[in-house]
């Protein structure tokens, strides 16, 4: 049955490859706690509890002990419509309790720094058609990287959505990219001026160098192969280490979540970050309110006066 719901939840549902494989490993761990039984049987609150408990002890925090709980209640939400489950058993649980963590962000003034240093590489100017072909490469790989940087923070794309763009996302008359985000949902992300004069640079040095290339991908390998995530993960950590500002963790998801800080610092309403960044409900979106909130905050207790003393 597990095959089953998984292909349930690719097919019908829609859910990405990589949400698949965690609620694959999520249903078959819970499988191996109980022993290698896979009977449906063993869906018991009881068993549950214990399954909760093993992974606590094992070290596991709250929140992703949550997300095993959420893949099991998926499955047995799955067996309940095939009448295979009289109810839920993962509905009688309580669930651990997680602490909340604020979303991390990069400073605005590191960042408008890093993306002004970009725009004035030399790497754009490169001629495009220059003789040298490991020149034209190298002047590729570095627009792009570049750009991947550029997109991530410029449109609050995710990480799997940059990586999946295709060609024909890019809609130049308009200025915009319509994403395909999580369960299959279509949003389109406007695209300011800056940031759409280096996609037509980069778009012309990629079409220099792979035309008539099968992929269709918008950003390519150096071979012109499709990129994937570890690669994206790859030019975060390059373009962003060692520079001051970004000492932390440097993952586009952090880009993502800066993106969005800084909308909102900005006078941006909640309603319209959630619609750019694909949220499927505002709740999702009003946790950068926090990192808002916690900004004031240091605001004032630095410039109150009764905070000095």
């Amino acid at each position: 049955m597990l095959e089953q719901f998984l292909r349930y939840i690719e097919t019908e549902r829609r859910y990405s490859p990589r949400t698949v494989r965690l609620y694959a490993d999520a249903v078959q761990r819970f499988y191996d706690y109980i022993g290698g039984d896979d009977s449906i049987s063993v869906l018991q609150p009881l068993h549950i509890r214990g399954f909760i408990a093993s992974l606590l002890n094992g070290g596991l925090s709250s929140r992703s002990v949550n997300l095993h709980l959420s893949a099991l209640s998926s499955y047995c939400s799955y067996l309940c419509k095939q009448g295979l489950l009289q109810t839920n058993p993962v509905k009688k649980i309580q669930r651990p309790k997680e602490s909340h963590r604020l979303p991390e962000f990069y400073d605005r003034e590191a960042l408008e720094e890093l993306i002004s240093s970009f725009l004035e590489n030399s790497s754009w100017t490169g001629d495009s058609s220059e003789s040298d072909p490991s020149a034209r490469l190298e002047s590729f790989s570095a627009c792009r990287d570049m750009l991947i940087v550029m997109l991530l923070y410029g449109t609050g794309m995710r990480r799997a959505e940059l990586a999946g763009l295709r060609l024909e996302n890019f809609d130049e008359g308009r200025s915009v990219f319509t994403i395909t985000g999580k369960g299959a949902k279509e949003r389109q992300i406007p695209l300011v001026s800056w940031l759409k004069g280096k996609i037509l640079l980069y778009l012309q040095k990629r079409n220099a160098l792979f035309e008539g290339r099968s992929s269709s991908s918008f950003f390519v390998t150096d071979k012109g192969e499709d990129v994937y995530l570890a690669f994206v993960n790859n030019v975060i950590h390059k373009q962003l280490d060692g520079l001051r500002g970004f000492e932390g963790k440097k993952s586009p998801h952090v880009l993502r979540h800066s993106f969005a800080t800084h909308l909102l610092n900005g006078g941006a309403d909640l309603n319209s970050i959630k619609e750019v960044l694909g949220h499927s409900s505002l709740a999702a979106t009003q946790v950068y309110t926090h990192n808002s909130f916690e900004q004031l905050r240091k605001v004032y207790e630095n410039a109150h006066p009764h905070s000095r003393k």
